[in-house]
């Protein structure tokens, strides 16, 4: 009876290690936003120098200053309402590996002020309907209403920005 008993246990051990190796983990580093720039796929951070702030791919938050911390929201604070993710410039942090990338925000700012623009973007995916499309119209109000250029109502200056190039 004891021979029996440690034969189906021997059984279940091996059928367990061998569900055990069936089983795989994927891990997903999050699905870059329609606005984001195609190219980079295995990045966790942008930086938007038009809104000095930060965007999260894994977590699709922003993270940006209110003064005193650095908050973290699925949308720009309502001062940015009207700021067109799809033309502003991102800057794919690829040297950067934290979970805070707010530390080297003054670095960041002068290297990136607002309205640098480096090499051409092209985005992940076209304006349209999408989820993080309609996120995006969320945030920026009931009206949706989108004005390319940056936060403080100039117009876009054609590309040609501050900063330098990278």
């Amino acid at each position: 009876m004891k021979t029996i008993k440690l034969f189906v246990v021997g059984l279940l051990l091996i059928f367990a290690a061998s569900v055990d190796a069936q089983i795989s983990m994927q891990v997903n580093a999050g699905t870059p936003p329609q606005w984001g720039p195609a190219g980079y796929t295995d990045v966790r951070y942008y930086y938007l120098p038009d809104v000095e702030a930060y965007y999260d791919v894994p977590s699709s938050m922003f993270i940006y200053h209110n003064g005193t911390t650095w908050i973290h929201r699925r949308s720009l604070p309502v001062r940015y309402r009207n700021y067109d993710l799809y033309q502003g410039y991102k800057v794919v942090m690829t040297d950067y590996r934290g979970k805070t990338p707010y530390i080297h925000f003054k670095e960041y700012k002068l290297k990136y002020a607002k309205g640098y623009r480096g090499k051409p973007q092209k985005n992940y995916g076209e304006r349209g309907h999408s989820q993080e499309h309609d996120n995006q119209k969320h945030s920026q109000g009931h009206n949706g209403n989108k004005k390319q250029g940056n936060s403080n109502g100039k117009k876009s200056n054609g590309g040609h920005g501050k900063g330098k190039k990278k």
